[in-house]
């Protein structure tokens, strides 16, 4: 099989990615340290990594004070594996799938690749070609010349139909074949989160959601509309706990995570969390003030000594703490039950997780 087949099988499988306002100090990874962790040797925890006036640290205790990070690396790993597996598992397949089909034919490979993808993709026209220009142009993107480049984009776009006829080849030559793909999906280890601030939803609800966030993310506030279609669809059965996590390049995001705290100790802590992601450019203590004053109900003067003071600053720098030691490196970052969600996903990506620990729990899912 020609390396054009097996590039184009790979690009096959669109990797998927979360949004979320990312933490700077996020660990990085790539495929080789996905290869050296998978052949390891186990480590000793009694390892002696270092000695401070004659008291000795150890592997275990150096490891449980990157007890978050380390963990947050770990998954990535896992992810990163899985996805090569995906990869390869595509190109594997398409090759058998096209030997066994060229076999069938009497043609080698790259003949049948140029008769059914190649030969039917059509050159593009210079008004497709000159179309696709102005719309790039008009993005905003500078360009050089439209005649400079006329042969670049030419290529593109043939390179792109030869991309998608491929795909859609290879679909039709699994569909005949009955390809069936049971790669398991890689086990996600569950994280003992404590559920402890604001919530939503009853104490006793099967599922527990704790959603470390940040009132100045914007991811965070995207989420809010799918975190809202989640409890409405499992009412009664989900829990929902709020904890901070203000990334430390948002400047305004501690102070307004005291200022939740504030409103919570008057019974307004929801209102003032949805005042917040509504407001997000207006921040600034007089904001934070002028936003309580909107909520009816509360007593203005107890919030703004409460906000003065820093009352909850320390209350969020624990949230934070217990953020990091869980493994968040980011925002928003959701614990469904002790799984991991991380970003602004879509609402079918927590209804997935919900439904398998509804179903452990042996309750019915969605009312």
């Amino acid at each position: 099989m020609n390396r054009k087949l097996v590039t184009l099988a790979a690009l096959a499988l669109a990797a998927l990615s979360a949004a979320g306002c990312g933490n700077a100090a996020a660990p990085a990874s790539n495929a080789a340290a996905a290869a050296k962790t998978a052949t390891a040797p186990a480590e000793d925890p009694n390892t002696v990594v270092a000695s401070i006036n004659g008291e000795k640290v150890t592997l275990a205790d150096l490891d449980k004070s990157m007890a978050g990070k380390i963990r947050a690396l770990e998954s990535e790993v896992r992810t990163q594996k899985h996805q090569l597996r995906q990869m390869g598992l595509e190109a594997m397949v398409a090759k058998k799938l096209v030997e066994a089909e060229a076999k069938k034919k009497g043609v080698t490979e790259e003949e049948l690749i140029k008769a059914e993808v190649e030969g039917k993709v059509t050159p593009p026209t210079d008004a497709e070609i000159k179309a696709f220009y102005d719309q790039q142009s008009a993005s905003g993107q500078p360009l050089p010349p439209f005649d400079q480049i006329k042969d670049r984009i030419a290529q593109y776009l043939t390179g792109d139909q030869q991309r998608k006829a491929m795909m859609a080849y290879f679909d039709q030559l699994k569909t005949a074949a009955q390809v069936e793909i049971t790669l398991p999906e890689p086990a996600t280890p569950k994280v003992e989160v404590a559920a402890t601030g604001p919530s939503k939803g009853p104490d006793n609800a099967p599922v527990t959601i704790v959603a470390f966030s940040d009132f100045e993310c914007p991811f965070c506030s995207r989420v809010n509309p799918t975190i809202d279609e989640v409890m409405k669809t499992y009412d009664g059965k989900v829990k929902l706990v709020f904890r901070d996590y203000p990334l430390p390049f948002h400047a305004h995001a501690p102070k307004a995570a005291e200022a939740g705290h504030c409103a919570e100790e008057q019974g307004k802590f929801w209102e003032m969390h949805d005042v917040l992601f509504a407001n997000q450019k207006a921040l600034e203590p007089a904001d934070l003030k002028k936003h309580a004053g909107s909520i009816a109900g509360m007593d203005q003067a107890k919030f703004d000594a409460c906000l003065d003071t820093g009352k909850y600053a320390d209350a969020v720098k624990k949230n934070m703490e217990a953020g990091e030691e869980a493994g968040v490196q980011g925002t928003p970052a959701f614990f469904v039950n002790g799984t991991l969600l991380s970003g602004a996903l879509p609402v079918e990506e927590f209804k997935k997780v919900i439904d398998q620990e509804l179903a452990a729990a042996g309750t019915t899912a969605a009312k």
